[in-house]
């Protein structure tokens, strides 16, 4: 089991930003693919954006398209980020980043490695 941490959640105001920090000690992840997805109450969990490890093929759902970005550096520790603009209500959610070997997918269930989350929270 390789231990993913994320932080940088928090509670902001419609409008604001936040940055999220995927963090993985001992593994740099080369040749996998990164991602973030999120959970809110008494939903599924849903993808919002992926990355190669290699920086290249930067990928977003619909509804965060033009106002988050990923990526990813080539530091030891640093897995990636998620750079949030332009918050609403409908962001509220649990942040998990994910990662697993090979292409890019947006389903969750081919992602064997995962963090404990982040909460982001919008209030209007």
């Amino acid at each position: 089991q390789v231990p993913l941490v994320e932080s940088g959640g928090g509670l902001v105001q419609t409008g604001d930003s936040l940055r999220l920090s995927c963090v993985a000690s001992g593994q740099t992840f080369y040749g996998y693919t990164l991602a973030w997805f999120r959970q809110a109450p008494g939903k599924d969990r849903e993808f919002v954006a992926s990355i190669r490890r290699t920086g290249s093929n930067a990928y977003y759902a619909d509804s965060v398209k033009g106002r988050f970005t990923i990526s990813t550096d080539n530091t030891w520790t640093t897995v990636s980020t998620l750079q949030l603009n332009s918050l609403v209500p409908e962001d509220t959610a649990v942040y998990y980043c994910a990662v697993k070997w090979g292409t890019r997918s947006t389903n969750y269930i081919n992602f064997p490695y995962w963090g404990q989350g982040t909460q982001v929270t919008v209030s209007s």
